[in-house]
């Protein structure tokens, strides 16, 4: 997936959307190559989206915290100015929140087809290398 625009773009991924991706932080690095801010949003508390965004070691720009999506698209469309805000999301009740904010939604099944992410059970970054990394918390 190209943004066409060097990287002048927000891209924000419902929680359940980014379950539903076998390597989460594969696609949030692949994302920072034509995104400029990579980021989650959800309906769950702050601390579920902390816990799935740490065990799979993704670094992300701006979270939804303690709001709703449609506050969070609407306060990071405020704070991030980029071209366009793209949100990844999973059914027509994310489209409507995209539609809603003022943002463009995007199909999980269509954005992993366009960027080559396979989807599936998120596997966790450690299953993949014996590598520990000193300076993750």
């Amino acid at each position: 997936m190209d943004s066409g625009n060097g990287g002048e773009m927000t891209l924000a991924f419902d929680l359940a959307a980014l379950k539903q991706l076998s390597r989460p932080d594969a696609v949030f690095e692949d994302a920072r190559r034509w995104s400029k801010y990579v980021g989650v949003v959800s309906e769950k508390p702050t601390y579920v989206v902390t816990n799935f965004t740490r065990k799979h070691r993704i670094r992300q720009d701006f979270f939804s915290g303690p709001r709703g999506r449609s506050e969070s698209l609407t306060n990071v469309k405020e704070q991030f100015d980029t071209d366009r805000y793209v949100f990844v999301g999973v059914d027509d009740e994310d489209a409507s929140v995209a539609e809603d904010t003022g943002w463009e939604y995007l199909p999980v099944e269509d954005a992993a087809e366009a960027a080559e992410w396979e989807l599936g059970e998120p596997e966790s970054p450690a299953a993949d290398t014996d590598e520990t990394r000193e300076d993750w918390p």
